[in-house]
């Protein structure tokens, strides 16, 4: 029992020590520095050798200007602890906030010579100049730390003062000065250097972080300079260029495996470059011995076929010449999937997909594989109009993978199939949660569901112009293309002035370039401009025409449209590659 209680009260004690710390931290935080400072003063009191207690006792002290007592402080502790000798910059500091300048450099040259004598103090003196904003004496603390043992590790914290000075060529030197000494360091200098590196090619900081790299390339073929570089590329969406990159680190050191090339080629394939992905997945074809990678890439070869032809009788011989090769079992299930997709949304014969997919689910599989052909099945069966049929296997998902990517994936299709059949009220149940998916796809396709929803029903009680647009949007999924556009015709019709009148104009739009109509298409999207240039798909209807103009070899029309992206729409998500295909046309060397 006594030792029970003598547990309970160093409990007590110890909740109620942290208590304190969090009290002074928001007070300090919240810039109530007399109320901070009087509780930092009882825990530096109680723990006096905890520095970071005395560093923030001394900022309240100096933010209420009572230099004195900061400096008391300061003192009355190095006598106490003559090692901690970082403390002579907050003198040293304490005595430039009062304008004596000439005390303060004493103090810094001081710290600076104890360094010098014990090269150990670099970081925590390094840190204390840092902190106080010397970043030339921070500079010059790390250095001599480094020159002293260059096996230290002071390149972040070098590379953080170079960022705050705007050297960032120095910044970018001192990252990768790290990674020379040890490869492994790679993936944490990335994460640093992506909060400079954007889309665009022509951005100075990325033109400064090639330059630096392929200089290092050139004195050491580290791998870890292409890997940066092909990291770089595929930022810049410059697919083939990262390709090249991953080509090379292959084929100089071939144990690295091909994880780079298919990661470039994947990425390469979301983002529609189907010739990059072509190349890669070849490339993988003819070095790989491994029978996955293999299958995976014919799949990917076959996919980016699909995109790029219009003969559906090569693709379906494409298609039997993999299940001739590699045959219809459970390491096939991808390529299963895809041709059953292919049958009902290319070939128009849904039930043999539904079939196909019916039959893949008797092989022995995970939960994870029948999750996905359970998805795929549902899709399909929702092309077919068996909207409930569907429900069940959205369902049987979400309940067997919960909080699985896969759940939240069939989450959302119970929503789309809901939204369907004009249940709004179920849809916006589930859309709800799925806003705060951990999938950003997702959440993404939630939240513009959802605002499709809840914009189009505010001032019509009956729905009727969402209900119609629904069905429209159904029918443009069951690839009833005409169907689609005759629906949608009737709702501008009927529904003049309606706030879904953008998105019925821009859907409209969309369907009419896939039937090729490309001139309708055009005219729809600048209808839609001209009705409001505010309008939230305004940038999106510019892009469209762009592209469309591209089609038609209306080189000045696309140049123009990228153009208004360009100038009126800055912040639009079409910028970078607005930018990138307006300087392509005008002749600019991107290279």
């Amino acid at each position: 029992m006594r030792q029970f209680l003598i547990f309970f009260l160093l409990l007590i004690s110890a909740l109620s020590y942290s208590q304190e710390q969090q009290v002074a931290y928001d007070y300090f935080r919240k810039g109530a520095f007399e109320k901070a400072a009087t509780i930092y003063q009882s825990l530096y009191e109680k723990n006096n050798f905890n520095a970071r207690y005395l560093t923030r006792l001394i900022y309240c002290h100096r933010q209420l200007e009572d230099f004195d007592k900061a400096q008391e402080l300061v003192q009355n502790h190095l006598v106490k602890y003559p090692t901690q000798i970082q403390f002579y910059v907050e003198i040293g500091y304490n005595y430039e906030l009062q304008h004596n300048q000439e005390k303060a450099v004493s103090y810094y040259n001081k710290a600076i010579a104890e360094l010098e004598k014990n090269p150990n103090y670099g970081y925590a003196i390094g840190r204390s100049f840092q902190y106080n904003h010397l970043l030339e004496y921070a500079l010059k603390a790390y250095k001599i730390a480094l020159k002293a043992n260059p096996r230290a590790n002071y390149n972040i914290q070098l590379a953080s003062i170079y960022g705050e000075k705007g050297e960032i060529e120095n910044m970018f030197n001192a990252y990768l000065d790290l990674v020379e000494k040890d490869e492994k360091y790679s993936s944490t200098i990335l994460r640093y250097i992506n909060k400079y590196i954007t889309e665009d090619s022509e951005n100075k900081y990325n033109i400064i972080f090639k330059k630096t790299v392929l200089t290092r390339l050139q004195k050491n073929q580290l791998s870890a300079w292409n890997q940066m570089l092909s990291w770089m590329f595929i930022q810049q969406k410059q697919y083939h260029r990262a390709f090249i990159q991953e080509k090379a680190l292959y084929k100089r050191n071939d144990s690295l495996g091909l994880g780079g090339v298919s990661n470039v080629g994947l990425i390469a394939f979301k983002h529609k470059d189907y010739s990059t992905t072509i190349h890669c997945f070849n490339f993988i074809v003819e070095n790989s011995e491994n029978s996955k990678d293999i299958i995976k890439s014919k799949l990917y070869l076959l996919y980016a076929s699909m995109e790029t032809s219009n003969d559906l009788d090569m693709v379906n011989t494409q298609f039997q010449d993999l299940f001739a090769e590699f045959g219809k079992n459970a390491t096939t299930i991808d390529i299963q999937i895809a041709y059953a997709d292919f049958l009902a949304f290319d070939m128009n014969e849904s039930e043999k997909g539904i079939e196909i997919l019916r039959e893949t689910l008797n092989f022995r599989l995970d939960e994870f594989q029948k999750g996905e052909i359970k998805i795929s099945l549902g899709d399909l069966l929702v092309f077919d109009g068996k909207f409930n049929e569907a429900l069940v296997y959205f369902s049987q998902v979400q309940t067997r993978l919960k909080n699985h990517t896969l759940a939240q994936n069939a989450r959302f299709k119970v929503a789309q199939t809901s939204y369907y059949k004009g249940d709004f009220e179920w849809a916006q149940t589930q859309l709800k949660v799925l806003k705060q998916s951990t999938s950003q796809r997702i959440s993404n396709d939630a939240i513009e569901l959802s605002l499709i929803i809840s914009d189009n029903s505010v001032k019509d009680s009956l729905k009727l112009a969402l209900k119609s647009y629904a069905r429209a949007d159904l029918l443009a999924f069951q690839n009833k293309n005409q169907q689609a556009v005759d629906t949608l015709t009737q709702l501008l019709r009927n529904h003049k002035g309606h706030a879904i009148e953008d998105e019925a104009l821009f859907k409209q739009g969309e369907t009419f370039e896939k039937m090729k109509l490309f001139d309708k298409a055009s005219s729809n999207y600048i209808r839609l401009i001209e009705i409001n240039d505010q309008d939230i798909l305004v940038d999106n209807a510019y892009y469209r025409l762009a592209e469309i103009s591209l089609k038609q070899n209306k080189l000045e029309k696309a140049k123009e449209y990228y153009q208004k992206i360009i100038f009126d729409y800055s912040s639009s998500i079409y910028m970078v590659d607005a930018r990138k295909k307006f300087r392509t046309l005008r002749g600019d060397d991107l290279q």
